[in-house]
């Protein structure tokens, strides 16, 4: 009688193994898309003129351009996705540099700490 008790026992353990399923796991992709590079790059020339104390004057999401001020200078800062995917950051001044000479570059490293480079 116990060796059928222990047969039983087997044989329910083994049958209540095949009920169980393992799934594959699905791929999740760690990479951010072109709107989240887009948005992250945007804040980013953005928290940087106003990181250097400029007065955000404009900005259009849509053409990519955000524009500072600052004792008579100008900053415009131009965010462009390119045909390959990449996002581009140019920054670009108008007015008496003589002023504060060293300020676009100021602006530009403001937004390389800010992109983590």
């Amino acid at each position: 009688m116990n060796l059928q008790l222990c047969r039983l026992v087997i044989v329910g353990a083994l049958l209540s193994l095949g009920a169980c399923v393992v799934y594959e796991p699905v791929p999740v992709s760690s990479q951010p898309t072109l709107q989240q590079r887009f948005d992250r790059s945007w804040a980013a020339a953005a928290g940087a003129m106003s990181d250097q104390g400029l007065t955000i004057a404009s900005q259009d999401r849509g053409a990519g351009v955000i524009r500072g001020e600052q004792r008579g200078i100008a900053i415009t800062a131009t965010v462009e996705t390119l045909t390959d995917g990449r996002i581009q950051v140019k920054f670009s001044s108008q007015g008496p540099s003589s002023a504060d000479p060293a300020l676009i570059q100021r602006v530009s490293d403001s937004y390389d700490r800010r992109m983590g480079r």
